[in-house]
């Protein structure tokens, strides 16, 4: 067993960072599948809409204050990520209402799959995979916006 030194020197050393935000998120959030939907929503209490839920666990568990709206959100000024190269904790945007423009977001979980909050009618807060073809047909882009998260140094070194 690490102990609490050993884990804090861990994760605060650079590279490590992103990846333990991400853990950090995905593990907040998947102990909250199963959370209703509720449009507006921005809380376990109340149920979370999908830009809800990414708002509350990028808040709570990497300190970073992102924008309400998918439609804002999608226009963070984070780096923009390709489909074959995203990791977990990456922003997926999505199209779903057919007009071509964002209305649906979730956080990226890695193997395909990602955790969002869906609607009333499938259950609120659950995971689902990318290469599903619905999910697949309405993807607009990715985005990492953990790179903007306070904790976060300019990661450039290779």
């Amino acid at each position: 067993m690490a102990t609490e030194e050993e884990l804090q020197a861990f994760a605060s050393s650079k590279p490590y960072q992103l990846p333990a935000l991400a853990d950090n998120i995905l593990e907040r959030g998947m102990s909250l599948i199963g959370t209703r939907y509720r449009f507006g929503g921005t809380s376990e209490k109340s149920g979370f809409d999908c830009s809800g839920f990414i708002g509350y666990l990028f808040r709570e568990e990497a300190g970073l204050n992102l924008p309400r709206s998918t439609r804002e959100m999608i226009n963070v000024d984070a780096p923009l990520v390709a489909r074959n190269n995203l990791k977990p904790g990456d922003l997926l945007f999505f199209s779903t209402n057919g007009r071509g423009r964002v209305s649906h977001a979730g956080i990226y979980l890695g193997d395909d799959q990602f955790i969002h909050s869906s609607s009333r009618r499938s259950g609120g807060v659950r995971i689902d995979k990318l290469g599903d073809r619905y999910w697949s047909k309405t993807f607009i882009e990715a985005k990492r916006a953990l790179a903007m998260a306070p904790t976060a140094t300019t990661i450039s070194r290779n």
